[in-house]
């Protein structure tokens, strides 16, 4: 994510009522490759990759990067939530110039049905608020994927835009924080 402010990173581990989101830690590199190789995640997302094509790709400490952080469930990796810049040259953009923080998340498919992704995406939405203030989010899903598209109006995205990219219809969806009053 390109900052338009300095941001230390990682920041300090973000809790919920359930949860722990932090940076990667190399005892996360199994759920990683679990996530990626996993055929239930992989359904909107262009598939599962190999599992000895992730064995030799992902590295010793995976997702080190700005806006990427690991849910944790009593200490183990369940998913992960992250926060890239939307490529401009992508179709889907909240603001004409792209740019626009774009939320992504990927869960291990025994923790769907728990709230797991919505509560890891809402805190990590409060992260970005308080990190970027009034810089939009959007969240691109495709409409076949129903989880994501009730997880997106659960959080308080909004339709900017439908369009079709990688073979399907994709839905677009923009969230703003709401300025403390003060």
């Amino acid at each position: 994510m390109a900052e338009p402010v300095p941001v230390a990173w990682p920041p300090a581990p973000i809790r919920t009522e359930r949860l722990v989101l932090r940076g990667s830690e190399a005892g996360d590199r199994a759920g990683f490759i679990d996530l990626f190789a996993s055929p239930e995640v992989g359904t909107y997302i262009g598939g599962p990759r190999p599992r000895k094509e992730l064995e030799v790709a992902v590295p010793e400490v995976p997702g080190r990067r700005l806006g990427h952080f690991v849910a944790a469930l009593d200490g183990a990796m369940i998913g992960m939530v992250t926060l890239d810049r939307r490529d401009a040259g992508r179709p889907g953009h909240a603001r004409p110039e792209g740019g626009t923080a774009d939320l992504g998340y990927m869960f291990l498919p025994h923790v769907w049905g728990c709230g797991y992704a919505a509560e890891a995406c809402a805190a990590a939405l409060g992260w970005f608020a308080g990190a970027f203030p009034g810089e939009p989010v959007v969240l691109c899903t495709q409409t076949a994927n129903d989880r994501s598209m009730r997880l997106a109006a659960k959080l308080g995205f909004t339709e900017v835009e439908r369009f079709e990219e990688y073979g399907a219809e994709q839905w677009l969806g923009v969230w703003h924080s709401i300025p403390a009053s003060g």
